[in-house]
């Protein structure tokens, strides 16, 4: 079976560079435009950036790690790359959009593959009201922050926050609270998918809060509107028995 045609990218990490040097004299290097088979050589937050970056392309991305945990990422060898990506199983996932609204009466757009999070911006604790598909949930939140995740992103900042891990495959987003203060020690909730999720900062002036769509930061927001988007389907490849699922699965028995 032929080679398929490989596009490198790598970090600003030496060890990405070096890795992308070897890799390329090996097996070549094509334009992202001509690639069956992008190759993401750095740590899970260069795999997002290059997810992002390559949103537009057909061809799926495989990652190999050259940062520290690499969630997202495969073992870094240098052996047998068609045949690991011959071999590769597929993960699809869905971002998240994010509309927020600025106290200067500005909009804007961001795609979160992780998650969207309100973080406090000040002294004070946020005061954030949550609405759900256009009904209202929750009068008043006072934390330092809130996040909704997708099931991809349920092992990063929202496991920090002890939210819950959400298994690759359902179509559920987690909500999740950060030092929630009142109500107190409140966890968040799962929903639906497809919720619409709002959150609308109150006493925005006096408690500014800032919002982020992975690396996409937006402050002094006064409202946040967070959707699944399903249009937008980010293809990850993964090593047989090391996709996504199994390491869901594996984390919560760490």
């Amino acid at each position: 079976m032929p080679s398929p045609k490989i596009a490198f990218t790598a970090s600003d990490a030496p060890s990405a560079q070096a890795a992308r040097e070897v890799l390329s004299a090996r097996y070549g290097d094509v334009p992202l435009a001509k690639a069956q088979v992008i190759v993401a050589l750095g740590g899970d937050g260069f795999m997002l950036q290059t997810l992002h970056a390559t949103q537009g392309f057909a061809a799926p991305v495989y990652g190999m790690n050259r940062g520290t945990i690499g969630f997202l990422m495969n073992e870094y060898q240098e052996e047998d790359l068609p045949a690991r990506l011959d071999a590769a199983e597929e993960e699809i996932i869905n971002p998240l959009r994010m509309t927020a609204l600025d106290a200067q009466g500005d909009m804007h757009d961001g795609l979160a593959i992780n998650e969207v999070s309100l973080l406090r911006a000040g002294p004070q604790a946020a005061k954030l009201r949550i609405t759900v598909d256009g009904r209202m949930r929750m009068q008043e939140l006072v934390c330092d922050g809130a996040l909704v995740a997708t099931p991809a992103g349920s092992t990063a900042y929202n496991y920090s926050a002890h939210g819950p891990i959400v298994p690759i495959g359902s179509d559920v987003l987690a909500l999740t609270a950060m030092s929630a203060f009142r109500p107190r020690r409140w966890r968040g909730a799962l929903l639906p998918k497809k919720a619409v999720v709002r959150f609308d900062v109150l006493d925005a002036e006096k408690r500014p809060v800032m919002a982020e769509a992975d690396s996409k930061s937006v402050r002094n927001v006064v409202s946040v509107e967070i959707r699944s988007e399903p249009s937008i389907q980010h293809r990850i490849l993964f090593d047989p028995g090391h996709g996504l699922e199994e390491r869901l699965i594996r984390e919560q028995f760490a």
